[in-house]
């Protein structure tokens, strides 16, 4: 007993010893983070923000505040905007347009860029669209008198016939407005809040232009949210790491990668305080020892007493020890044999894929060269890798280790492990979700995607006859409306994520955003999440997620099939840098022909004119804005096949005098993919209309 207060006493000893040390040693980079940027209205701007007294590596690269005559700016895509407000409870920002702040005609009133890998419009952000220096109308009744959104410049005179008007972004416009608004010098898109949306619908007369863009908009942050709100849980400081560009978490006594080991309160402790919690735990300890080791020693004393009267008990009792200890030995082995063999399944699967070792993934792509890599996507690289075993695969490097990206990373495996479709891709293992970096090991598939060959790197190679591009349409639309049935909603449907291998047959890949849907609802709250240009207009408005969102994006899918061209364009006229406005624009004022790509032959072949017209009215009807009026996939999977049989038919009826160079052609081109590889049943017969299309829609069996 002695020996044993004698060890608590040197414990505790070295406890007072160490506290006092640990606890003024504040960590200097802790120190500095903790003051937040302080600028004119803005005085508590922390992380991500950095700039004045706060150093860089409080903050992440791109979130710099500067002070200028007291008024807090931040620059994102070399464009600069007013700190109007810092939401951290919804990591939102509040901002307004530098130029626009106190000149509604700036000189520099290009369209703002900005950097979707940090920020994303807010819910309520809504953009207006600015017209320049429109002419008078030379109509009897002159247009701009029923034009109610006026403003004027500075540097407009009276009785100059030049008139400035804004107004809601996709507008409808009679033809005439429009061809109106399309003669004045300039149109530029400004992004103001929902409510102010509003106010410009109910009078818009007596709408002030300039308080409106100083009342600004919202930007979503994205600056590893996650990974700071398990920081700062922990009482610690988010912070950037700007040697290794990681996430760094700062801590009272040192930084960590991840979360405080030992947190501390908010406001932190004062010394005396901690000595006196410690003093008096130690004290505590104490205590319950020395009970402990009172009751212990008597309870020995009654059982020695109890004893003296027993029978000493037959040898056997040797050997009875010696049989339990050798049993118990002999089931150790065993146990610890089990137990491995336990470890080393889940080592060897996760739900129900193979893991593979950082080590074995690292070596597979020589330690992730940049010659290895395939491409970027949204969330990570894809590295092309061969295995120990001469497999040839791709590997997806995800960015950041987080919560999100786990979920990700788990949503992606078990949706790939549990479906098998002959236009999906396959998934061959991962590393554990415990590795030190998420990697996912997919089937290489050797001829890029959709969109390498529609607009990019390979977009002049030709290798994209329609045929072709009808049955990439048709097998895309088949792995959709399978997944549909399964119960999975991809909401990532994009040409990007459209693989195609050496005979040009459809893979789609990328189910990290993918969600499985009860089937007993009708749809899914959920924050709107996907690509710009594909992501479903009322799903982005209502946060209502339906598999009509995956029909509205494929619906993208095929106008970009129909035209090789990108679903948004900023080089493009100020109307036509969204693709779905400008095809259904198109289809509307019957211009199809200035829509389709005119490799196609659609002028020429009246066979593909006839296909292309009736898959543009297919597409028409996936782009309404009304998900109830989209087809269900599998509607749009019968209509596609039912065009496709018609080619096969007109194909098998037509005589065609093909000529040497023509046959030496076709040598080169990959065969139409037959209906009949893909997976799917019965032809059956569709009809339907809409009232906002034009269009009558009959699949003949």
């Amino acid at each position: 007993m002695d020996l044993l207060l004698s060890f608590l006493f040197i414990i505790i000893t070295l406890l007072f010893v160490h506290v006092p040390t640990s606890v003024l040693a504040i960590d200097e980079k802790y120190q500095n983070c903790s003051a937040p940027v302080r600028c004119g209205n803005l005085q508590d701007a922390g992380y991500p923000f950095w700039g004045g007294d706060r150093p860089e590596y409080c903050g992440y690269p791109g979130f710099r505040l500067d002070c200028n005559d007291n008024v807090p700016e931040i620059t994102i895509a070399d464009r600069t905007y007013r700190v109007l407000k810092i939401d951290r409870s919804s990591n939102v920002v509040s901002v307004a347009i530098e130029d626009y702040w106190d000149n509604n005609c700036p000189t520099n009133r290009g369209n703002s860029p900005l950097n979707f890998t940090l920020f994303d419009y807010a819910s309520d952000a809504q953009n207006i669209t600015l017209y320049y220096n429109c002419p008078a109308s030379s109509a009897n009744e002159s247009i701009e008198t029923v034009l109610p959104n006026r403003f004027n410049c500075s540097s407009d005179e009276p009785n100059t016939n030049v008139y400035n008007y804004f107004f809601i972004t996709n507008s409808g416009f009679s033809s005439a407005i429009s061809a109106y608004l399309g003669n004045c010098d300039d149109g530029v898109q400004v992004s103001v809040l929902g409510s102010t949306i509003q106010s410009i619908e109910r009078d818009p007369v007596s709408v002030n232009l300039t308080l409106v863009l100083r009342d600004g908009f919202g930007l979503a942050w994205k600056a590893n949210n996650n990974m700071c709100d398990r920081c700062q849980q922990s009482n610690g400081l988010c912070g950037h790491d700007t040697d290794t560009s990681e996430f760094i978490c700062y801590c009272p006594d040192q930084p960590d990668p991840y979360t405080c080991q030992n947190p501390q309160s908010d406001n932190g402790l004062e010394t005396g305080a901690v000595i006196g919690i410690v003093a008096g735990a130690a004290a505590g300890i104490i205590l319950i020892v020395f009970l402990f080791l009172i009751i212990r020693k008597r309870r020995k004393i009654a059982a020695q007493s109890k004893t003296k009267d027993l029978k000493t008990p037959p040898t056997s009792k040797g050997t009875s020890t010696t049989t339990t200890n050798t049993s118990l030995s002999q089931s150790i082995p065993s146990y610890f044999s089990s137990k491995s063999d336990l470890e080393r399944g889940v080592r060897n699967t996760y739900l129900g894929a193979q893991v593979f070792s950082h080590t074995e993934l690292e070596q597979a792509t020589e330690n992730f060269h940049p010659s290895k890599e395939l491409g970027d996507g949204g969330f990570g690289t894809v590295y092309h890798g061969v295995l120990k075993d001469g497999r040839v695969v791709a590997v997806k490097r995800l960015y950041e280790n987080n919560i999100k990206r786990v979920e990700q990373f788990t949503n992606e495996v078990e949706i790939l492990t549990t479906l098998r479709h002959p236009n999906l891709v396959a998934l061959y293992g991962c590393t554990s979700r415990h590795s030190r970096e998420l990697l996912l090991v997919y089937e290489y598939i050797p001829n890029g995607t959709v969109a390498d060959h529609l607009h990019g790197r390979n977009a002049n190679s030709g290798l994209l006859p329609w045929p072709v591009r009808l049955s990439i349409a048709v097998e895309t639309a088949n792995a959709l409306t399978f997944l549909h049935a399964s119960d999975v909603i991809h909401r990532d449907v994009k040409t990007n994520n459209i693989l195609l291998d050496n005979n040009f047959q459809v893979k789609v890949a990328d189910f990290g955003l993918s969600r499985l849907f009860p089937t007993d609802v009708t749809h899914v709250s959920t924050a709107p999440q996907g690509t710009p240009g594909y992501v479903d207009p009322e799903y982005y408005q209502c946060y209502q997620l339906t598999d009509k969102s995956d029909v509205y994006s494929f619906g993208v899918v095929l106008i970009e099939l129909i035209s090789s061209l990108e679903a948004v364009d900023t080089n493009r006229h100020r109307h036509n840098i969204n693709l779905s406005n400008m095809a259904v624009s198109k289809i509307q004022n019957h211009e199809l022909n200035e829509l389709v790509d005119p490799s196609l032959g659609f002028e020429t072949n009246s066979a593909v004119r006839r296909m292309v017209t009736t898959v543009a009215e297919l597409a028409f009807r996936c782009l309404q804005q009304d998900r109830d009026m989209r087809p269900s996939m599998q509607e749009v999977l019968e209509v596609l096949r039912g065009i496709q049989n018609e080619q096969f038919g007109a194909e098998k009826a037509e005589v065609v005098d093909i000529s040497t160079d023509d046959a030496a052609l076709l040598k080169n081109t990959p065969p139409p993919i037959s209906p009949d590889s893909a997976a799917g049943t019965d032809k059956w017969v569709s009809s339907s209309d809409t009232s906002n299309s034009s269009f009558d829609f009959i699949v003949k069996k």
